[in-house]
């Protein structure tokens, strides 16, 4: 019967992708509703796939935070960086004039710059397919299922760029009836969300289904130059998918696509410094701005398509195929002096594209072995143009800039675990990456006006300062070993060891004439390669770690101590240069040498009271607290020509070394629904911005305090809270840009006789920073059919 029932859905698979074209394949699903955990569950319950195969947490040797759709929901959450508020030793946030592209840093790994040629240190999947590129991952919160947090090098399984960890956006699996559900938001800064979802069965076998989000908030400020919005909201999301078997049947295979546009305004950034050349004073509010540039129109679209398929070939096999293709385009304006004039001005576009392939065969034996080997391949396309444009004595210097980065992966892993009691466990894994970067950069100053690529009438100036094509290989073996023991099947104690590996790239920003060369001023092709090229990057990293249900689930906590030895670490920047005795803008990238980490988390989920004050009613307390002491052993800087060692005055940016909360929830019947009251309480320590301390940048440690009030009625019909974001209305930098001149070793910015500082791009002074929202306050209503 089971033989009879897998030839039937296989037919119908082939027929459907028959009728879409295998060509286009869509967004993967990697768990059924076995992974469905209510908001409530505790660490014994909460079903995850941190090792791509459905586990309890509390079984997993790896640090994981899991915040289900309930969970989410009921907290008013808005996006995926939210989580970072509750997740130990985590950083997630808008990159700088956007709201769409994202920074995330792990354990002090990470990457804040977008432009093509530098890679992520944090693995992003949406319906396990990794997103290449940062632009349009800021994911929004519907339609999701689980959000899962990974720290630590995931290398074995995830792959490449997750050398500081993963964050797991699933979505939900179709349900098997016919099913509607409506869910509006209204709220302060005229927020109006609304999301339908939808989804029906057309057989015993096959359910199609997708929903359709409207995404709108006014801004928090205002572009006093332009009069638009400042820090506004303006997004149509879609989600579509065909689920053909599962519940119970060998096979699962979920069609699926997605798409976002954002024609959000730019986000202006807030000067800190009066202009110096327009004497233009500083703002009074830190979310109004004066950019003038307004050109190309901020727009971000981005899609993808991708097909999930597992089939149970017997008893102890199952094999998965995850196809996918995703592409996104990406306009901005991005005006780092925050001025109406043209005085360090950047239009740009970035443009991604991405297929990947990835095979799974998991093996069970019921007993002494569980595990899986694998193969992944990922063609993938990043391409970006950018103006540089300078107010000069030459009226007006504009360097273009062209980088087209090509990047092909193959890997093929495997990942063992070796159950020899019921107590004690041992885990073997290990990926082969081989990894090819082809680079095509051009750089070509134009005078009087911009590039004709961003419809600019100015002339070529010379020849191009760069004309670079090569490509390089790099190739990594990442083991992964842990030994967990369990006293008892709620009680594991883990220790392990796992290497991540971030491939080298060259630097799109590089100017090729300034390479140093044994002819001056003549540098050979070889040289200019050497001089834009950047190595790769490995992190060891060593973790112990227990977990525990306790007092019949009554208490969940999990603990983890960590040390990370990071090698060639890559850091890229960017700073005013001379190129043909012209100031302008260059490219400045280091691999800086070595850092290391230690700290510890701790995540702990406790019922404090159960029918305390009415029949059915719970109290309970949930909190997180994290601590590294992130530092560099080596900072290799080119200082006046000589190889300079820094480390004593650089710090890890986007790494406090405290983040912590505290979750207070409180839950009681009321008539024959229930009301949920909880309020959370976030901190963070001292966040550096870049490695170079900036006073006026970097952010103190500040704790926000968020609320919600939730009715549900009986089976989850209808709902009505009330949420409350930063209710203390807490100002806060997250991110910024500065050009001003400073001490190379220490970072000191220099002034001027007159006290002012000194510029290294144009004459205003360019020091802008960007804030985290104010107070919101909603009200969010779901209504279910």
């Amino acid at each position: 019967m089971q033989k009879a029932r897998f030839l039937a859905i296989s037919s119908s698979v082939l027929a459907l992708c028959g009728g879409v074209g295998m060509a286009a394949p869509a967004l993967a699903q990697d768990a059924g509703p076995a992974a469905q955990a209510p908001a409530e569950a505790t660490g014994g319950d909460i079903i995850v796939t941190a090792r791509r195969r459905e586990e309890r947490l509390v079984d997993v040797p790896i640090a994981v935070t899991s915040f289900s759709g309930d969970q989410l929901a009921k907290s008013g959450a808005i996006d995926v960086t939210e989580i970072a508020q509750t997740a130990p030793n985590v950083t997630l946030e808008p990159s700088r004039g956007t709201n769409s592209t994202l920074s995330a840093f792990i354990r002090g790994v990470g990457q804040q710059d977008p432009v093509s040629g530098f890679e992520q240190g944090v693995g992003i999947y949406l319906d396990d397919v990794y997103l290449n590129r940062p632009q349009a991952a800021v994911l929004d919160i519907y339609d999701v299922e689980r959000i899962e947090v990974l720290r630590g090098p995931q290398g074995t399984l995830y792959g490449r760029n997750t050398i500081g960890g993963a964050v797991k956006y699933v979505t939900k699996q179709l349900p098997q009836e016919l099913s509607l559900k409506v869910r509006g938001t209204y709220g302060t800064y005229d927020q109006a969300d609304l999301v339908v979802t939808a989804s029906a069965p057309v057989s015993d076998l096959i359910r199609v289904g997708g929903s359709v989000a409207r995404l709108s908030r006014g801004g928090f400020g205002t572009n006093l130059t332009t009069g638009e919005d400042n820090y506004n909201k303006d997004i149509w999301g879609g989600r579509a998918s065909v689920d053909i078997g599962g519940y119970g049947e060998p096979v699962l295979i979920r069609i699926s696509g997605d798409y976002t546009k954002d024609k959000s305004n730019p986000r202006g950034g807030h000067r800190l410094i009066p202009g110096y050349a327009s004497g233009a004073p500083v703002l009074a509010d830190v979310y109004d701005t004066r950019g003038g540039l307004d050109d190309p129109k901020q727009e971000v679209e981005a899609y993808g398509l991708a097909i999930n398929a597992s089939a149970e070939l017997t008893d102890r096999l199952t094999f998965r195929s995850i196809s996918s293709w995703r592409k996104d385009d990406s306009a901005s304006p991005i005006d780092f002096d925050a001025l109406p004039a043209v005085d360090l001005d950047v239009p740009a576009y970035y443009r991604n594209e991405q297929t990947s392939q990835e095979f799974q065969l998991l093996y069970d034996d019921g007993g002494l072995v569980q595990g899986m080997i694998g193969a992944y391949y990922l063609s993938a396309k990043a391409d970006t143009q950018f103006d540089t444009r300078l107010f000069t004595a030459l009226n007006g210097l504009t360097a273009f800039t062209q980088a087209n980065v090509d990047t092909e992966t193959v890997a093929v892993f495997g990942d063992f675990t070796f159950d020899f009691t019921e107590k004690l466990s041992l885990s073997l894994g290990g990926r082969y990456t081989w990894d090819e970067r082809r680079a095509q950069i051009l750089r070509q100053n134009y005078l009087g006006g911009g590039s004709p690529v961003f419809g600019g009438a100015g002339l070529p100036l010379g020849a191009p300062s760069t004309d670079f094509s090569g490509k390089a290989t790099f190739k990594k073996f990442t083991p992964r070993a842990s030994i967990s023991f369990k006293p008892s099947p709620d009680h594991n104690i883990y220790a392990s060891f796992s290497q991540g590996f971030k491939g080298g790239g060259f630097d799109p920003r590089g100017v090729g004439v300034n390479a140093p060369a044994a002819t001056p001023g003549a540098p050979t092709d070889a040289e200019i390669a050497d001089y834009l090229s950047f190595k790769p990057e490995t992190v060891d990293s060593y973790e112990i770690g227990y977990k525990a249900n306790l007092f019949g689930g009554g208490l969940y906590i999990a603990a983890a101590a960590f040390h990370m030895d990071y090698k060639d670490v890559q850091i890229p920047g960017s700073a005013g240069c001379t190129v043909g005795g012209i100031p302008t803008f260059c490219g400045v990238i280091t691999n800086a040498g070595k850092a290391r980490f230690n700290g510890f988390e701790l995540e702990a989920n406790a019922r404090l009271a159960q029918d305390l004050m009415a029949a059915g009613d719970r109290l309970s307390l949930s909190g997180s607290l994290g601590y590294i002491d992130a530092k560099y052993k080596e900072y290799i800087a080119n200082i006046g020509g000589v190889p300079t060692d820094v480390a004593d005055n650089r710090k890890v940016q986007n790494t406090p070394k405290w983040t912590g909360s505290a979750t207070l929830a409180y839950t009681t019947p009321v008539g024959e629904g229930d009301v949920s009251l909880s309020t959370t309480y976030s901190y963070r320590g001292k966040t550096y911005q870049f490695e170079i301390p900036n006073p006026y940048l970097d952010q103190k440690g500040y704790g926000l305090v968020d609320a919600s009030l939730v009715y549900t009625a009986p089976d989850g019909r209808w709902s009505l809270g009330v949420h409350g974001k930063n209710l203390f209305d807490k100002q806060y930098r997250t991110s910024g840009y500065t050009f001003l001149a400073a001490n190379p070793i220490t970072g000191e910015l220099l002034r001027a006789p007159n006290g002012r500082f000194i510029p290294t791009l144009g004459t205003e002074g360019t020091l802008t920073a960007f804030y985290g929202n104010p107070r919101q306050v909603f009200a969010t209503a779901t209504l279910a059919f």
